[in-house]
């Protein structure tokens, strides 16, 4: 809770734990919990008692279910989600952010990255099952909200993580929500962000072609609008 109370004091607007261990990371394993139930509880209610949403690194069944009883209100990765994590998802109303297309990148570049050999192995075999899994959640009507896990990859990549959630199950028109309505609700945002209506930020961008039809269009932005004024166009 200490370190939660440091966070926020020091400007944090989201918690972030990690309630199993990871992919590339050194000595730990993506099925293991990284906290017990009570841990995550205390820090759960201490964020929210401060006002922060609190998000959970999570990729085994045990550690998603835990951190969805604990409260959390989203679950990263969620590469091993089980039916009863997805049915617990749907009852709490927690938030799935799977970063689905860092895999694709990942296997494209891990051997510029310097990684270990164990880092690598979990890689190869947690990317795979995570695909499977979340398409599996998808069908099963979990909220989704759109992430990227960015800086796993470079920045300005992140609009390929729509065509991934397509491939695996979402309309373009829910990949899209989950990146606007959803992600803004996600955030408790939704009364300055996530639609174009009065009040709100005017964020928006514009693509040439319908990305309903084709959502990788999405990849390639003509012009960027913030705060209602034109920022960067080609």
């Amino acid at each position: 809770m200490a370190k939660v109370r440091e966070n926020v004091k020091y400007g944090a607007d989201v918690i972030k734990f990690c309630a199993t261990g990871g992919v590339l990371s050194k000595g730990d394993s993506p099925d293991l919990e990284q906290f017990s139930p009570e841990e995550m509880q205390a820090l759960i209610r201490e964020a929210h008692r401060l006002g922060r949403k609190v998000a959970a690194h999570a990729h085994g069944a045990q550690g998603i279910k835990d951190a969805i009883l604990a409260g959390v209100d989203s679950i990263e990765h969620g590469s091993f989600i089980n039916e009863e994590d997805i049915q617990l998802m749907k009852a709490h109303g927690t938030y799935l952010v799977p970063t689905l297309y860092l895999s694709d990148w990942f296997m494209e570049h891990y051997r510029e990255m310097g990684l270990t050999e164990d880092m690598v192995a979990k890689a190869k075999f947690v990317m795979p099952a995570a695909r499977e899994n979340v398409a599996r959640a998808f069908r099963g009507g979990v909220k989704v909200a759109f992430g990227t896990d960015a800086a796993v990859y470079p920045h300005g990549l992140n609009a390929h993580e729509f065509a991934v959630m397509v491939k695996l199950g979402l309309t373009p028109l829910s990949a899209i929500q989950a990146a606007t309505i959803n992600a803004a609700d996600l955030l408790g945002w939704s009364d300055r962000v996530g639609s174009l209506e009065p009040g709100h930020f005017a964020d928006f961008i514009a693509v040439d072609g319908d990305p309903l039809e084709d959502v990788t269009v999405l990849e390639h932005v003509k012009v960027v609008v913030k705060g209602g004024d034109v920022a960067n166009s080609e």
